[in-house]
């Protein structure tokens, strides 16, 4: 069998008193009141219905950093061909008309 617990041992020994004083009485209000509060589940404070996601780990953010970086270096890249890409049109643009040029003089 199970053992009474303490507050069980307690009421007992209240409801046993012969005497109804004031004492007695509250004595068992507040094992009313113990007894109520162990029954009522602990209020929860209100959350939020979504689940929040973990932070990210070092690991994670040194990933992010390391393709940032290539990411970078990759547009840094790409930016110096598209300039010498147009600087290479802008020869051949200059060659051509001058070579139009030449050709226009000379008929």
């Amino acid at each position: 069998m199970s053992e009474p617990t303490p507050l069980d041992k307690a009421e007992a020994a209240v409801r046993e008193a012969s005497t109804d004083t004031a004492a007695v009485q509250l004595a068992l209000a507040a094992m009313e009141l113990a007894k109520m509060a162990q029954q009522q589940p602990a209020a929860h404070p209100q959350t939020c219905g979504h689940q929040h996601k973990q932070g990210r780990g070092a690991g994670e953010w040194l990933a992010i950093a390391c393709a940032v970086c290539v990411g970078g270096v990759g547009i840094a890249f790409a930016s110096i061909a598209i300039a010498i890409g147009g600087i290479s049109v802008a020869i051949l643009a200059l060659v051509l008309r001058s070579m139009w040029r030449d050709f226009q003089r000379g008929k």
